[in-house]
């Protein structure tokens, strides 16, 4: 599976896409076991389904419009509806509205050249018997797991070949309770090159870090899943909208620790996305396209220790923006325009050019470890500009907590390990 999860890890940037019947009623994704909302209501719920506005083509052009390179699509959330045609169950989609949302999105997919990821959750608070009764009983768990693998091998079996199993609702059991081992096995068996998350308590092949961009220690392939405001379902009131700004922060957060940002959008009931996810997705698009891309790609691990200097740090901080790199390329995305010039301290290799993909070459003078790049006024306008410094070796900046470099042993910034995360 290296290949394929080396392709996964390459991908650096998707689209998760939360949906189902709680997008009817506007109250985050959790809404039925908040409110403690019986199967028998959300069954009378599901009758009302109609996704009339929903377009896989639009989401997958959305997708593809913003630099994404996969989609990851709640084919079946903890409320147990699924979206899609299945012989398993009358409450889905396709029952009520006749439509299979999940050959939709894969079939937009295909053709627009994403990797595709189903989401499905293996908690289930509707079908009989649940998690609750598998916990309380040894007969109800074995019919719950059971009917757990029914899903995901006729799931796998209807839309084959697929990217991503991406598992999620992995309460109450751990990997054991889960029989998580053999889940994965059978998996497998239908799509050999299947990858998995870990959200069925075995490591998977790639971690799944929710709502923070903690890389992980040691590494391994990581996939930041983030909301849009903060909800993963749409919820009629939730205006706490990320910033442009804000998602080019933990794109190239994540890029700087080889992984990937799942940026999530949750569309409302009838399937149309909030005009604010779609303008937030195309202006980060836009910034790819100019340079934000190679910014992002192909990134060597910029670690900054505060304390004593490791081999392996290479990058810090600064005020203006986020440092990136790739082989002998440095890149600066600047998020505060500083005024005419730019300086650096701190440069441990040579400058030979710098660039912008959209304002063309700029003349820089460089003194040592110290470096200043002419701006034009323009650039105080554009939005997140990436610098692109092609060096003569390894990019790499030391700098310390004084006005110069000690010459005796020292530590960078912090005698003792602090609170701030670098």
């Amino acid at each position: 599976m290296k290949k394929e999860v080396e392709i996964f890890s390459a991908m650096r940037y998707g689209m998760f896409v939360h949906y189902g019947l709680f997008s009817m009623l506007g109250r985050g994704e959790w809404v039925m076991n908040r409110e403690q909302i019986p199967p028998a209501e959300m069954e009378k719920l599901a009758e009302k389904f109609n996704p009339s506005r929903f377009s896989a083509e639009e989401i997958c052009r959305l997708a593809v419009d913003g630099g994404m390179k996969y989609i990851v699509f709640t084919t079946m959330h903890h409320e147990g509806f699924r979206l899609y045609d299945t012989a398993l169950s009358s409450f889905n989609a396709k029952a009520v509205c006749g439509r299979d949302l999940v050959a939709e999105i894969v079939e937009a997919a295909r053709k627009h050249g994403l990797g595709i990821g189903l989401y499905h959750s293996l908690n289930n608070w509707h079908d009989r018997p649940d998690a609750v009764a598998a916990l309380e009983s040894d007969a109800d768990y074995r019919i719950f797991i059971r009917h757990t693998f029914d899903r995901i091998r006729e799931l796998l079996t209807r839309f084959n070949p697929v990217d991503i199993l991406w598992y999620d609702g992995w309460w109450p059991f751990d990997a054991e309770g889960w029989q998580a081992e053999r889940m994965n096995e059978m998996a497998r068996s239908i799509q050999k090159h299947l990858i998995f998350n870990g959200r069925n308590c075995l490591p998977g092949d790639f971690g799944t870090p929710e709502n923070h961009l903690s890389v992980p220690d040691p590494w391994r392939p990581w996939e930041a899943c983030m909301t849009l405001n903060e909800h993963w379902g749409f919820h009629i009131s939730d205006e706490e909208w990320k910033s442009p700004r804000a998602v080019v922060k933990m794109l190239l957060t994540c890029a700087n620790g080889k992984g990937n940002l799942l940026l999530n959008i949750g569309p409302r009931g009838d399937g149309s996305i909030p005009e604010k996810s779609v303008s937030i997705i195309r202006k980060v698009g836009a910034w790819l396209r100019a340079g934000g891309r190679e910014a992002v790609t192909d990134n060597r691990i910029m670690k900054l220790g505060p304390c004593f200097r490791t081999e392996d740090e290479h990058t810090d901080w600064d005020g203006a923006g986020v440092f990136s790199a790739s082989g002998s390329n440095l890149f600066f995305t600047m998020f505060y325009y500083p005024g005419n010039t730019l300086t650096f301290s701190g440069f441990e290799m040579q400058v030979k050019r710098v660039t912008s993909v959209s304002f063309g070459e700029l003349s820089f003078t460089q003194d040592g470890g110290k470096i200043a790049v002419s701006l034009p006024e323009a650039m105080a306008d554009a939005f997140c500009p990436v610098l692109k410094f092609e060096c003569d070796g390894i990019p790499s900046i030391y700098r310390t907590g004084g006005m110069r470099i000690p010459k005796c042993r020292h530590t960078r910034y912090d005698p003792a390990p602090p609170d701030i995360q670098y």
